[in-house]
């Protein structure tokens, strides 16, 4: 038989389904009541079309549930974004009436000509992430909320009102302070300290959220937590909406999807490239934080490409759009790392599922071009920049040297790079402090080619 599209428009109390063909000719139509029996229903009149596949219109939003279902039963499963429907309701040829027997049509033909229509997946981790990341955000909305209000009845009563950022116990102080004159005062007052309160329970909450929000991402094992500027919370956001990192060919197009790439508005000879407001849009505030935190710390590589992108004469805008793509070519690098040592986690080296024996692969950040620099990986440090060193003198980069003159017959080996760092630094402190004895004791001083006699000349032989 002939592959059927099902076009499945959702909503909160019926979900309406159209049947088409690869010519998109409609095939049939079902409403169904949204209850406990609505996939069964659905599978039922569906089993006339043994090649079929379901197109789902919102799989992430009202139809998540319905979309689970089916692909708990086996069924192959598509979300197609409603605008991508919208779409093609626009462009259809004559008039056409909205109502849902057409939304469903117009979802089926948008899964039809579309071929970057993605598939449905079963909720994993990234799902858990995601349910607490949403939950984090609607609790600093409220919160917003609540110290609005707050900050508006405290004008009633204070004088000019409060300045400073307010907590609940600045706020619980203030309220101990007033004494109201009447019955109205009275009633500002009491609604001022159920604000207070309020504040205080929603401040618990979010601190309960934020721990659990650690612990997830904890045990996903990402490295995104290494990145300057990203913590648990923008962590978990962005592993949330991202789920498969595979789905992006390239850094390109991953930039793309959290709005950090420009979009093109070229005419002719005239080549313009403009803000996107494209995207995830929640992706790219996590991003937008991430930034603004390594701007704030002067010591960051963040703080030193933005003002690098200063000094060549761009806005402070400007500059933090190139350090936003910095960043997320940075945090695909981590997830593509992540991706990879998952892989090698859930297959072995010799094939067999589960062994965990293969060292994963370390982060890296993705290469660099000489006009495209990502911003460098994990951490940063906040020590001072070492004084340049002069010539003859060791250092970290310098090869290993050994204590008295090679050609000696009392020459001792150099210092192996297998030795731990601390004891390196214990070896090269011992050869600083030997040279600086030779050198200076007139009798030890001699031409090792490591140190010469004081006052005399350099002289150039010429043949």
């Amino acid at each position: 038989m002939a592959a059927v599209m099902i076009g499945v428009g959702p909503h909160k109390a019926t979900h309406t389904a159209v049947a088409v063909s690869a010519a998109e000719e409609p095939l049939g139509e079902l409403q169904v009541r949204a209850c406990a029996a609505q996939a069964e229903r659905l599978l039922a009149w569906a089993a006339a079309w043994s090649q079929r596949t379901w197109a789902v219109e919102g799989a992430g939003g009202l139809g998540h549930l319905l979309a689970q279902q089916l692909l708990a039963a086996g069924e192959r499963v598509l979300d197609v974004p409603p605008r991508l429907g919208a779409r093609v309701r626009l462009l259809a040829a004559g008039d056409v009436n909205k109502n849902d027997p057409s939304d469903a049509r117009s979802v089926a033909v948008a899964a039809l000509r579309s071929p970057g229509v993605a598939e449905v997946r079963p909720d994993d981790h990234a799902a858990v992430l995601k349910i607490w990341s949403k939950r984090y955000r609607d609790l600093g909305r409220t919160r917003t909320q609540v110290v609005c209000r707050l900050h508006a009845v405290l004008c009633d009563l204070v004088p000019g009102g409060v300045s400073r950022p307010i907590y609940a116990s600045r706020a619980a102080r203030i309220l101990q302070q007033i004494t109201p004159a009447d019955a109205v005062a009275a009633a500002r007052c009491e609604l001022a300290a159920a604000f207070a309160e309020d504040l205080r329970r929603i401040d618990a909450q979010t601190r309960g959220t934020r721990k659990k929000l650690a612990a997830a991402v904890a045990a996903t094992g990402t490295s995104l937590t290494r990145l300057s500027g990203v913590g648990p919370v923008i962590a978990a956001a962005v592993i949330g909406d991202v789920r498969d990192v595979s789905r992006f060919p390239g850094r390109d197009h991953f930039a793309a999807c959290d709005g950090t790439a420009p979009i093109e508005v070229s005419s002719g000879p005239r080549k313009i490239y403009r803000l996107s407001r494209r995207g995830n849009r929640r992706l790219n505030h996590a991003i937008h934080m991430a930034a603004v935190t390594q701007i704030h710390h002067r010591h960051s590589d963040g703080r030193a490409c933005y003002d690098k992108k200063l000094a060549e004469g761009k806005t402070p805008k400007e500059a933090l759009r190139a350090l936003k793509r910095q960043v997320s070519n940075a945090i695909f690098a981590c997830l593509q790392a992540g991706a990879r040592r998952a892989a090698a986690r859930a297959k072995g080296p010799g094939g067999q599922q589960g062994n965990d024996s293969v060292a994963a692969r370390p982060d890296c950040t993705p290469g660099t071009g000489s006009s495209d620099k990502p911003l460098p990986g994990p951490a940063t440090t906040l020590r001072p920049r070492p004084a340049p060193r002069r010539q003859g003198q060791p250092g970290r980069s310098d090869p290993p040297r050994s204590v008295t003159s090679p050609a000696g017959p009392g020459a001792k080996p150099a210092i192996p790079r297998s030795l731990p760092s601390c004891r390196r630094r214990r070896c090269r402190s011992r050869w600083s402090a030997r040279s600086e004895a030779r050198t200076n004791d007139p009798e030890r001083r001699q031409d090792d080619g490591h140190t010469r006699p004081r006052g005399r000349p350099r002289v150039k032989v010429r043949s």
